[in-house]
């Protein structure tokens, strides 16, 4: 159930036969070990870093990356998608894998699969902190310092099996700085931001 996207045809109408209900259950827990993680490692930090550091771990980015090194790509069920667009499909289904774990094994099982199989490919903790992957929150940061507003913009928005297909436009200054898309708002404004970041010589 939590390789199997709700595009599959194997939910058809049962829309209960698929991932969702663990995905939302999985990125709890993730959260909550992330959390217990940090806490432990950091032991001097204060609240807002231990945030931050959680925010930047978890985030849709790192973990699509992280779910197609474990090679999770390879067993989800689904349909209809282009996943040209990189959608954050193996992400989600990381997630909903991580709450199948817990459900199975319980929670010490489920500690155990996140720090031995996943934080584990990401190397040097203290450097992977250091690149923050939420580009929206950066650009957003960088142009406040700047006295600039910035602006998303839904431009496109259309149906598709399995979900909405959207175009996001970012404005910086009022100026257009870069377009993403993606099978959900978040998405296509984190992809929006990235390339304005690029574009504007910040990353």
């Amino acid at each position: 159930m939590a390789m199997t996207h709700s595009s599959s045809s194997l939910a058809g109408s049962r829309k209960l036969v698929c991932n969702e209900r663990l995905e939302f259950l999985g990125d709890a827990v993730l959260s909550s070990v992330t959390s217990d993680f940090l806490y432990t490692r950091f032991r001097k930090e204060r609240e807002g870093f231990l945030s931050k550091s959680r925010s930047n771990l978890v985030c849709r980015e790192r973990l699509n990356e992280l779910a197609l090194e474990i090679g999770i790509d390879k067993f989800i069920t689904a349909c209809g998608l282009p996943r040209t667009h990189n959608s954050y499909i193996y992400g989600n289904a990381l997630e909903a894998l991580i709450g199948a774990i817990y459900l199975d094994k319980g929670y010490r099982q489920c500690r155990r699969f996140l720090l031995d199989k996943v934080f584990s490919r990401l190397g040097d903790i203290d450097e992977v902190l250091k690149s923050d992957k939420n580009y929206k929150s950066r650009l957003i940061e960088w142009a406040q310092k700047q006295h600039l507003e910035v602006e998303f913009r839904i431009t496109k928005e259309e149906p598709c099996k399995g979900g909405v297909f959207f175009v996001c436009e970012v404005l910086v200054g009022g100026e257009a700085r870069g377009y993403g898309e993606g099978f959900s708002k978040r998405e296509s404004h984190q992809k929006a931001a990235r390339m304005a970041i690029q574009n504007l010589g910040l990353d």
